[in-house]
């Protein structure tokens, strides 16, 4: 067990708790919002219907995760980033090297779940085994085994802790097995006790990288696609799931299942199909005032431009932002990347002329397959799992402080059509 990452936990339970408590009891019945009938056809964006410390996505600054804007945490670590969403700071050097050494005491995989995925389809897509490897996993639950046993709720915290430090540590190498796997690559690599946890997926990757830039990218995406808030669709299944008490495994497996959908987190390999479509179409390379007409028809013909517009933002996403300065330094020249460039640089001026765009600025998915790429994993079905392994630690983080806060089950009212139409006839 990482003893100081729970001794910090353990020490701020009392004082969120009676936090919580005052605020509920002097303002319980403040009222925060109105809701009107647009957010309710339109997957109830908007509306502030739950906490969430962890972090926090401003139309203005983008994601913040414990009051620090994501552009100083790039250099961090994604076990930082873990520590700091759960407790509200960062490591120092010694909870941090206890706590990867801990992670990687944990990281042993149970033989049966790769027993499970050489068992799967060949043709499963890498989501589904992702997901199906953590849920088969579920008998492993010490949250379980304690509800079972009696536990009371305000200790369920600690072997939701347990539950999910186990999984953190295992989804780099469950992650790698899938790749090479379901695209040929080999036989699975083993982790490497001296490398941090995302050296340690790039290693298993067995992806070519010799002047170690793409294990510094896989820090970075890490990093950056750890959590967003708790009310986007993936992170608000999670919520929902472990609010029923059900444990981690349950929790993320149903997580990565919204994870995996095309208005989520595929996004990030739709805007890659993009821009090679239009590579493809134009026949080369292209110049900027080809990319303008390509762009320019594609609206005009009720087209969208994937990458760009975020159901939150009103600014250029920050995480691409930082991607942006990586691919400066590591991949100037890949022609993809000058593309993403190039895009950049056009797409947003024909969105604000056009008018119809509340935010004309790119999001993270405009720019991170695109990284991928250029190190050769080029497998688009495998660039979610990627957001999957990174946003476990957000999932984690929001579902122990859930059960550390004794938080209800979520239950929101739900409204017919006839009572919206006699609503609004009086």
């Amino acid at each position: 067990m990482s003893k100081l990452l729970k001794e910090k936990l353990s020490s701020q339970t009392e004082s969120l708790r009676e936090e919580a408590k005052s605020i509920i009891k002097n303002h319980g019945d403040k009222a925060i919002g109105t809701v009107i009938i647009d957010q309710l056809y339109g997957g109830m964006r908007g509306i502030k219907g739950l906490i969430c410390d962890t972090s926090s996505v401003g139309l203005d600054t983008g994601l913040i995760i414990r009051g620090i804007p994501i552009l100083e945490l790039t250099d961090k670590l994604p076990e930082e980033i873990f520590y700091l969403l759960l407790t509200g700071s960062l490591p120092d050097e010694e909870a941090l090297k206890e706590f990867q050494s801990d992670l990687y005491k944990r990281g042993e995989v149970p033989s049966y779940v790769w027993d499970v995925l050489n068992a799967m389809p060949a043709d499963s897509h890498p989501m589904v085994m992702f997901s199906t490897a953590i849920l088969c996993m579920e008998k492993e639950s010490e949250f379980r085994k304690s509800y079972d046993e009696g536990i009371s709720k305000e200790d369920m915290w600690e072997p939701m802790l347990e539950d999910c430090l186990n999984i953190i540590a295992r989804v780099p190498q469950i992650a790698a097995f899938i790749y090479r796997k379901k695209f040929n690559k080999g036989d699975m690599i083993a982790p490497d006790p001296k490398l941090d946890w995302a050296a340690n997926l790039a290693k298993m990757l067995g992806v070519k990288d010799e002047d170690g830039s793409f294990a510094k990218l896989m820090q970075l995406y890490m990093v950056l696609h750890s959590d967003h808030e708790g009310g986007n669709a993936s992170a608000f299944t999670n919520n929902v799931i472990s609010s029923t008490l059900s444990d981690a495994y349950y929790a993320f497996s149903g997580a990565l299942n919204a994870l995996a959908g095309p208005l989520h987190g595929l996004a990030n390999q739709e805007c890659l199909k993009f821009i090679m479509k239009m590579r493809e179409e134009i026949g080369h390379t292209p110049e900027d005032e080809e990319i303008k007409n390509y762009c320019q028809n594609l609206l005009d013909n009720g087209g969208l431009v994937s990458g760009y517009g975020h159901a939150v933002l009103r600014i250029t996403d920050p995480r691409f932002t930082a991607f942006m300065g990586f691919g400066d330094k590591s991949t100037p020249d890949d022609e993809i990347f000058k593309m993403v460039k190039q895009i950049f640089d056009i797409v947003p001026k024909l969105l604000k002329e056009q008018g119809k765009a509340k935010d004309p600025w790119p999001n993270v998915d405009a720019i991170s397959g695109s990284l991928l790429y250029h190190y050769g994993v080029k497998e688009y079905e495998f660039y979610t799992v990627f957001f999957g392994v990174s946003r476990i630690l957000g999932f984690s983080a929001q579902i122990i402080l859930a059960r550390l806060m004794g938080n209800s089950i979520i239950r929101p009212k739900s409204v017919t059509t006839e009572w919206i139409k006699k609503e609004t006839a009086k």
